[in-house]
C-alpha cells in the first residue's frame, strides 16, 4: 500500500510530455536515435512553421535541434554542426511567439545544454524536461525566472545590447569549444560582438567554420592572430586583426594569397616550437611529478603517452593548459580509487586518524586541472626548462619569434591595407609601452587595456599609468604628455637597470618630437580593447562575455548591482557610450503615403510612418581605469570546484517525494488554479448577494464571462470567421492561458463584488446604480483596471500590456451604462416590478462583462497583430527560400524559360532530377511549407494576400508556379516515404495528399484576381 501511495503521490508531478521529451532526449544522447531519416527532419529547407509540424511537435524538434549540435560537435564535421546550429537558430528563435522571442530561445538551448549533461540523473532531467516545455510556453514571469536560475542575463528584445569580448579563444588553439559551439554559447550569452584570438597561424577551415556561425546566428565576428615578438628580455603580444572585407568569402580569399600563407608558414614553425616546450614538460611529468604524487599520496598514477596527449589536444595547439586537463582527466579514476580505499579504513578509524584520512580526501578532492597547471607545471616548478617566456637565442628558434614588433608589424602591415594591431598589456610596464608607440610609429592601433585573466593572474600592474599616457597623446595636451614622459624618464632612471641609460635616451628624444608622437594617432586616435582571454576551461575565473549594463532592461541591471549576485563582477574601467536614434522611413505606411504625408504636417506628427531604431554606441578611445567602472562581466564561475569525491555514500538519483509546485502535473496545475479563483469568488457571492440567483451561480457566471471571453479573444486573434476551416475553435484556445484568466479574475471577485460594489460604494458612500450609475461604474472599472495592471506587472508582461489594460477600463465605463440600460429594459418587459433591486446586486457583473466585452475586442486584435507578425515571419523567410531556389534553378538551365518549365511539373521534374536532385526537393519542401501556412497557420491567408499584393508579376508567376510540383503525387509522396520530415510521416503524407488540389485551386483563384495574373 505504501509503495502504491507513494507512487500515486509522485504521479502529481511531471507531465507525459516531459517523459516523452526525456527517452527522446536520452536516445539522441546514447546515439540510437541519428540515423539518416531523423536527421533529414533538419533539412535547411523545412520551415519550423511549416509541414515538419504535422511530424514532430514543437517542443521535441527543439530538443533534438540542441542535442543534434551538441552531438556534432565532439565527433561532427564542421557542415553538420553548420547545419544542426541553423536549425537551432530556426526552431528556438522563430518558435517563441512571446514579447521575449529572443529571450525564450535563449533559456531553451540553455535548459537542453544542462539536459544533456545531466545524462544520468534521471530525476534532474525530468526537471529539466518540464522547465524546457515551461520555457516553451514563453511566459514572461517563467522566462525571467529561469534566466535568473542559469545566471544569464535578460537581453533586450531590440538585441542592440553593448555585449562584447574581445580576447576569447576556440577549440583550434587552447579553448574547449570548437568555432560552432563557441558562436552559440555567445549568443545564448546575448554577446554581440566577438573577436576569436588564434596563435602564431590562421587555419582556413577554422576561420571558415567560426565565420559561418557567427553570420547565423547575428553575431558580430572578427578572428585575430597573437604573435610573440622579443622587447628587452622578454616577448610583448601583438595581435593582428584583418579588416576591410566585405565577406567571409573575401576573408578565406585573403587567408588563400601566397603573402599570407608564407606568414602562416612561419607561423607554424613558432607553434610547433612551443609545443616541444609542453612535451618536455610533460617528460618532467612523468619523470619527477607523477612518482612524488604517487608517493605523497598513495597514488598509482601511470605514465602518460605523448601520442595520447596530442590525441586529446585534437584541433588545438598544445598548451600547458592542455596538459593539465589531460592529466586530471587520467588521474581521476585513480583519485576515486584511493578514495575508495580511505574510505574502508575511514570507518574503523580512531578519531585522530578519521581526522587524518578527512584532510587526505580533502587534498585529493582539490587536485584540479588548475591546480596542477599552478602547482607542477610552471617554470618555478621546472626552473631547469628553459623559460618559455624568455627569448632563446637557440640557433633552431623560429625566425619570426626573433623578430623585433617593428619588423613584425610591417610585415604584418604589408599584407593587407586595413589592419587593426592590439598591445597585449599583460606583463608590459608603461615604459615598454611608450617605447613601442614610438618605434612602431602608430602601427599599433589599440591597447589591450583590460584583460580579466591577466588581471586574476595578477598581471595587470601598471594599467593606471598606461591608461594616463594613452589619454595623454589622444588629448593632444602637449604639457600633460611632456610631464607624463618626465616621470617615465625619472622613475626609470632610479631604476637603475642595465638598459636604463639607453632607453633614456631613446626617452628623451620622444620628449624633443612629442608633436611626431601625438602626430601618429591625430587622425585615429590610440583605441582601447577589453576581453576576458576565456578558453571556457577555467572553473575560478569568470566566463566569456563583458556587457555595459545601461544598454540592458532594468530588471538586468538591477541583478548586476545587486550585492547578492556574486557571479559578476564590475571590473575597473569606464568607457563613455551613449544612445543614438534614427528613424527610418516604412516601405509601406498603414495610413498610405498621401495621408501620412498629409498627416506629417501637423506638429507633433512629422515622424508618423517611420521606424524608431536605437543604437548604442561607444567610444573606445574614451576609456578610463578607474574603480568606478561601467562594465560587467557576462559568465560566472565556481568558487567551490572540486572532484566531487566523499568518504560518505552518495546517494542516488532518486527524485523526492515533494518537488515543490514548478514541477507540478500541468493538468492539477490547471486544476488548482482554477480552485484558487472559484472559491474566492463563490465566497465573496455567498457574503454579498441575498438574491440566491447571484448568491450560488454568480461565481460560475463570472467564470462563465471571463472563459467565453478568452476563448473569442482567441478565435478572433486567428482569424475569426474568416480562418482556416481545418482547424476548429479550440485549436486556438490555450486551457493553460485560460486558467491563469479563471485564477486572477476570481481573486479579482472579493475586491470588486465585496470591497467596492458593496462596502465602500454601496455602505460607505451611499451610492447605487439607481442613485449614480455612472459614478458607480466608473469606480468600479477603475479598480478592476488596476487590479489588472498591478497583476500584469507581476506577471512580467510588458509595459504596453499594462497601459492597454488601464485603456481597456475607460472603455469599459461607457459599456457598463448600455449594458445596465439594456439590462433594465430587458427586466422591465419581463414584468419584474422592481428591476433596481435586481440590477444592484449584479453591478459587478454588468461591469465584468462590459470589461471583458472591450477585452475580447482589444487582446482579440492583440492576439490577431502577434499572429499577423509571426506569419509575416514565416511568409518572408520562406519566400526568400523559393526565391533562392528560383534563381538557382536559372543558372542551372540558363537557355531555358525556368517559368514556362514550372507549368508543366512532369516535365520540370525530368529536367531538375537529371541536373540537381537537392533543387528538386527544395522546391518540394518549399511548396509543401506554403499550403500547410495556407491550410493550417492562423492569419496565413492575410498575410499571402498582403505579399501578393506587393509583389511583381514575375515574382508571383514564380510564387504561384512553383506550387504546381505538388501535382506530381508520386514524387512527392516518395520523399515523405524516404523521411523527408522523419519517420512520422503518415499524418503530413495523408494531408498532402488530401488537400492539395483544394490548394492549387485556392491558388489558381487568388492568381485570377490578381492584375497581372500568373
Amino acid at each position: 500500500m505504501r509503495a502504491v501511495a507513494q507512487m500515486s503521490f509522485r504521479s502529481l508531478f511531471f507531465d507525459q510530455q516531459d517523459r516523452e521529451l526525456l527517452l527522446m532526449a536520452n536516445k539522441v544522447i546514447e546515439r540510437q536515435y541519428t540515423s539518416p531519416m531523423v536527421r533529414k527532419l533538419f533539412d535547411g529547407n523545412l520551415h519550423p512553421h511549416g509541414i515538419k509540424e504535422l511530424s514532430v511537435s514543437r517542443e521535441l524538434r527543439i530538443a533534438y535541434a540542441v542535442i543534434n549540435l551538441l552531438d556534432t560537435l565532439e565527433a561532427g564535421r564542421a557542415e553538420d554542426r553548420l547545419m544542426a546550429l541553423t536549425a537551432l537558430r530556426d526552431e528556438a528563435l522563430m518558435s517563441a511567439e512571446t514579447g521575449l522571442r529572443r529571450n525564450t530561445a535563449r533559456v531553451l538551448i540553455q535548459i537542453m545544454k544542462e539536459l544533456v549533461r545531466a545524462h544520468g540523473d534521471q530525476c534532474r532531467q525530468l526537471k529539466l524536461a518540464h522547465d524546457f516545455r515551461r520555457a516553451a510556453s514563453g511566459k514572461p514571469r517563467v522566462i525571467r525566472a529561469l534566466l535568473r536560475r542559469y545566471h544569464l542575463l535578460e537581453m533586450p528584445e531590440a538585441w542592440n545590447q553593448l555585449a562584447f569580448d574581445n580576447h576569447v579563444h576556440d577549440a583550434n588553439t587552447k579553448g574547449r569549444k570548437n568555432p560552432t559551439h563557441l558562436i552559440m554559447d555567445a549568443w545564448i550569452k546575448g554577446i554581440r560582438h566577438l573577436t576569436v584570438i588564434y596563435y602564431n597561424y590562421i587555419e582556413p577551415a577554422a576561420a571558415q567554420e567560426l565565420l559561418q556561425a557567427a553570420e547565423i546566428m547575428g553575431v558580430s565576428i572578427r578572428i585575430g592572430v597573437e604573435f610573440k615578438s622579443p622587447l628587452r628580455g622578454k616577448y610583448v603580444d601583438l595581435i593582428w586583426v584583418p579588416r576591410g572585407f566585405s565577406d567571409a568569402q573575401g576573408f578565406l580569399a585573403f587567408l588563400a594569397e601566397a603573402p599570407t600563407q608564407h606568414l602562416m608558414h612561419e607561423g607554424r614553425k613558432a607553434s610547433r616550437w612551443q609545443e616541444q616546450y609542453v612535451l618536455r614538460m610533460l617528460q618532467r611529468w612523468n619523470n619527477r611529478h607523477r612518482r612524488t604524487l604517487n608517493t605523497e599520496l598513495g597514488l598509482t598514477l601511470e605514465p602518460l603517452g605523448r601520442e595520447e596527449f596530442l590525441a586529446f589536444v585534437g584541433t588545438g595547439q598544445a598548451s600547458l593548459l592542455h596538459l593539465a586537463e589531460f592529466i586530471h582527466k587520467r588521474m581521476k579514476p585513480a583519485l576515486e580509487s584511493r578514495v575508495e580505499e580511505l574510505r574502508d579504513e575511514w570507518r574503523i578509524a580512531t578519531p585522530p586518524r578519521r581526522t587524518e584520512i578527512e584532510t587526505r580526501v580533502e587534498q585529493l578532492n582539490r587536485l584540479d586541472p588548475e591546480t596542477i597547471l599552478d602547482t607542477w607545471l610552471t617554470h618555478v616548478a621546472n626552473d631547469d626548462l628553459p623559460d618559455p617566456e624568455v627569448p632563446s637565442e637557440a640557433p633552431e628558434l623560429p625566425d619570426i619569434l626573433r623578430m623585433d614588433p617593428r619588423s613584425l608589424l610591417d610585415w604584418l602591415t604589408s599584407l593587407h591595407s586595413g589592419y587593426r594591431v592590439t598591445l597585449n598589456l599583460g606583463g608590459v610596464t608603461v615604459e615598454d609601452v611608450l617605447e613601442l608607440l614610438w618605434d612602431c610609429e602608430g602601427l599599433i592601433t589599440h591597447l589591450e587595456l583590460f584583460n580579466l585573466k591577466d588581471w586574476h593572474e595578477g598581471k595587470a600592474d601598471g594599467l593606471e599609468a598606461i591608461n594616463a599616457l594613452q589619454l595623454a597623446i589622444n588629448s593632444g595636451r602637449v604639457p600633460l604628455l611632456k610631464q607624463l614622459i618626465r616621470n617615465i624618464i625619472k622613475d626609470y632612471t632610479e631604476s637603475g637597470t642595465a638598459d636604463c641609460k639607453e632607453r633614456c635616451d631613446k626617452f628623451r628624444a620622444v620628449l624633443r618630437n612629442i608633436p611626431r608622437l601625438q602626430g601618429f594617432y591625430k587622425s585615429v586616435p590610440l583605441r582601447s580593447r577589453i576581453g576576458t582571454d576565456s578558453t571556457s576551461r577555467s572553473h575560478r575565473m569568470h566566463g566569456m562575455g563583458l556587457v555595459f549594463p545601461e544598454t540592458l532592461p532594468p530588471r538586468a541591471q538591477r541583478v548586476i548591482r545587486d550585492p547578492k549576485d556574486t557571479m559578476r563582477q564590475i571590473i575597473p574601467v569606464r568607457t563613455t557610450v551613449f544612445l543614438r536614434e534614427s528613424y527610418q522611413p516604412r516601405r509601406h505606411p498603414p495610413l498610405g503615403r498621401r495621408l501620412t504625408a498629409m498627416l506629417r504636417r501637423i506638429p507633433g506628427l512629422s515622424r508618423l510612418g517611420y521606424r524608431r531604431e536605437t543604437e548604442w554606441v561607444v567610444r573606445t578611445d574614451s576609456s578610463r581605469v578607474t574603480a568606478d567602472g561601467n562594465i560587467a562581466t557576462l559568465g560566472g564561475f565556481l568558487r567551490d570546484n572540486d572532484n566531487d569525491l566523499s568518504l560518505k555514500e552518495t546517494a542516488g538519483a532518486a527524485c523526492p517525494r515533494w518537488m515543490g509546485f514548478g514541477y507540478m502535473n500541468t493538468g492539477i496545475v490547471n486544476l488548482l488554479k482554477v480552485l484558487a479563483g472559484f472559491i474566492p469568488a463563490m465566497l465573496s457571492f455567498q457574503y454579498t448577494q441575498s438574491w440566491w440567483v447571484l448568491a450560488w451561480f454568480g461565481a460560475l457566471i463570472w467564470f462563465g464571462i471571463t472563459g467565453f471571453r478568452n476563448i473569442l479573444q482567441a478565435v478572433l486573434g486567428g482569424g475569426g470567421i474568416s480562418r482556416t476551416p481545418l482547424l476548429r475553435w479550440n485549436d486556438y484556445v490555450s486551457w493553460s492561458r485560460i486558467s491563469d484568466s479563471l485564477m486572477y479574475t476570481g481573486i479579482s471577485v472579493p475586491l470588486l463584488e465585496v470591497v467596492m460594489r458593496s462596502l465602500v460604494l454601496q455602505d460607505m458612500l451611499g451610492l447605487t446604480v439607481q442613485s449614480n450609475p455612472t459614478l458607480v461604474y466608473t469606480c468600479i472599472a477603475v479598480a478592476n483596471g488596476l487590479y489588472i495592471a498591478a497583476h500584469n506587472s507581476y506577471r512580467g508582461l510588458q509595459r504596453e500590456a499594462i497601459i492597454g489594460n488601464l485603456f481597456r477600463s475607460a472603455l469599459a465605463i461607457p459599456m457598463s451604462m448600455l449594458y445596465n440600460e439594456i439590462a433594465l429594459e430587458l427586466l422591465v418587459l419581463g414584468g419584474v416590478a422592481d428591476p433596481w433591486a435586481m440590477i444592484q446586486p449584479g453591478a459587478a457583473v454588468i461591469s465584468k462583462t462590459a470589461s471583458d466585452t472591450v477585452a475580447a475586442i482589444i487582446e482579440g486584435f492583440a492576439d490577431r497583430n502577434s499572429n499577423l507578425r509571426m506569419r509575416r515571419w514565416d511568409y518572408e523567410s520562406k519566400l526568400e527560400q523559393l526565391y533562392d531556389s528560383y534563381a538557382r534553378l536559372e543558372l542551372l538551365f540558363p537557355e531555358e524559360d525556368v517559368l514556362e518549365l514550372l507549368k508543366a511539373p512532369k516535365q520540370f521534374i525530368r529536367a531538375v532530377e537529371a541536373e540537381a536532385r537537392h533543387l528538386e526537393t527544395a522546391i518540394i519542401i518549399n511548396a509543401l511549407d506554403l499550403m500547410y501556412f495556407w491550410m493550417y497557420q492562423p492569419r496565413a491567408r492575410d498575410i499571402l494576400r498582403e505579399q501578393l499584393r506587393s509583389m511583381s508579376a514575375d515574382e508571383r508567376k514564380v510564387l504561384v508556379r512553383s506550387q504546381l510540383v505538388l501535382t506530381r503525387e508520386r514524387e512527392v509522396s516518395q520523399l515523405f516515404v524516404d523521411g523527408i520530415v522523419g519517420r512520422n510521416f503518415s499524418r503530413p503524407l495523408a494531408f498532402y495528399l488530401d488537400r492539395h488540389e483544394e490548394y492549387l485551386r485556392d491558388m489558381e483563384q487568388i492568381c485570377a484576381r490578381g492584375s497581372a495574373g500568373c
